[in-house]
């Protein structure tokens, strides 16, 4: 049977040398799985290791599906410490063989991570109800070593609830659309058919992602038509960019717009061309980390 307090300490003889093992593992009893974040930015799924720390898989919105692992220790690394990862049925399946997922090398004073592969497998083995577990010696005393596994207990419901999340995410993040580039028309405040998209793309996400902390919004004109003119038409399109952007959930005190006019061009104003990329609206977002 397994005991409600998580740490067990057992002895192994190892060439007749007695070695401890600190294993760290929920019991069937205390093994709880979370989804922590469920949204079209970010899908985490969370699972305490008592006395230890945590187990945290993150996929966040992009063009590709992407899977982080992390092992967050209450107590970090004390060295760079080489670690191995391997599946291993639980004591109530006995008889199953374990299986090696990857071999790992621990920073200093940093969390564990595991490489995408890797990630994918160690959540493969859990639905298989095996154990992914970490090993390696302990940073005080290499003759002992440390067990650190992830219990397959109450894992089933989380992760279908975790991969729902994965089906939902937006195929771009923060970083494809925090900055960004919107061109227009010649004369007036319409945009491009891609600039629209371009647009929509950033008022979509930003109306989930709650940690955006400033919004700058510049807009610019060719060199066509008077200058107070320009100035104008560029603080108009500023204001309608902002407005709609406010209308995403964005607080209008986080939004910084200016109508430059026909200043800074970023190309000449003799081709069509060229005066289609100086019509622009230029969105720099920045966000808590």
């Amino acid at each position: 049977m397994w005991r409600k307090a998580i740490l067990v300490s057992s002895f192994c003889l190892v060439s007749s040398a007695q070695a401890d093992l600190q294993h760290y593992v929920a019991s069937l009893d205390n093994s709880m799985w979370r989804i922590s974040e469920n949204s079209p930015i970010e899908c985490r799924l969370e699972h305490d290791i008592p006395d230890y720390g945590k187990a945290i898989f993150t996929s966040k919105a992009g063009k590709d599906l992407n899977l982080n692992f992390t092992l967050d220790m209450w107590n970090k690394p004390d060295q760079v410490t080489n670690a191995e990862l391997i599946s291993k049925a639980p004591q109530w399946r006995p008889g199953v063989n374990e299986k090696a997922i990857t071999k790992l090398k621990y920073q200093k004073q940093f969390n564990g991570e595991v490489p995408k592969k890797a990630a994918w497998s160690m959540l493969s083995e859990l639905s298989k109800g095996m154990q992914p577990t970490f090993y390696y010696a302990d940073w005080y005393n290499q003759s002992d070593k440390v067990a650190v596994g992830l219990s397959s207990a109450n894992f089933g419901g989380e992760y279908r609830q975790f991969r729902s999340c994965l089906a939902t995410l937006l195929p771009y993040g923060f970083d494809d659309i925090a900055f960004t580039v919107l061109n227009y028309e010649e004369g007036g405040t319409n945009l491009t058919r891609f600039s629209k998209q371009q647009l929509k793309r950033v008022q979509e996400y930003l109306s989930y992602d709650s940690d955006v902390e400033l919004v700058f919004v510049d807009a610019y004109t060719d060199s066509y038509g008077g200058r107070s003119v320009n100035q104008r038409v560029s603080q108009r399109r500023a204001d309608t960019v902002a407005d709609l952007l406010v209308a995403s959930g964005i607080e209008e005190s986080r939004i910084h717009k200016t109508g430059h006019g026909e200043r800074r061009h970023v190309a000449s104003n003799d081709l069509v061309e060229e005066r289609a990329r100086n019509r622009r609206v230029v969105i720099k977002i920045s966000k808590s980390i």
